[in-house]
């Protein structure tokens, strides 16, 4: 068994993929329409594809109990690169006691994703 890539579920791809495309300049890889895989593996899949593969009718968003992690060497620039966005966080930068600097913010979906200095 190998373990190939987390995919997310999106309510418009085409507004997913520009999202991590300008914020972390990610670009598609493999092109399938409805899914689409970016640099570093991430995969996206419609939410109307998705309930249609779970058999359900009903996706829900803005979950606190899943992030997709990032490592960022120039952490103060990317920061800074953030404000460019309208990004809404999920707290701003804070550094945990062990000396990590980290900040967590939501995709359009509501995902949350975590960036963090290397």
């Amino acid at each position: 068994m190998k373990f190939k890539n987390p995919m997310l579920v999106v309510t418009d791809i085409n507004k997913s993929v520009e999202f991590y495309k300008k914020v972390f300049g990610l670009h598609v890889i493999m092109d399938f329409g409805a899914n689409k895989t970016l640099t570093g593996g991430l995969a996206l899949q419609t939410s109307e594809t998705y309930k249609e593969f779970i058999g359900a009718s009903d996706i829900s968003f803005g979950g606190n109990n899943f992030e997709v992690y990032f490592e960022e060497d120039d952490f103060d620039k990317f920061a800074d690169r953030l404000k460019e966005y309208d990004i809404e966080y999920v707290h701003p930068i804070i550094e945990h006691s062990w000396g990590q600097r980290v900040v967590r913010f939501y995709d359009p979906d509501k995902h949350i994703i975590e960036v963090e200095k290397t």
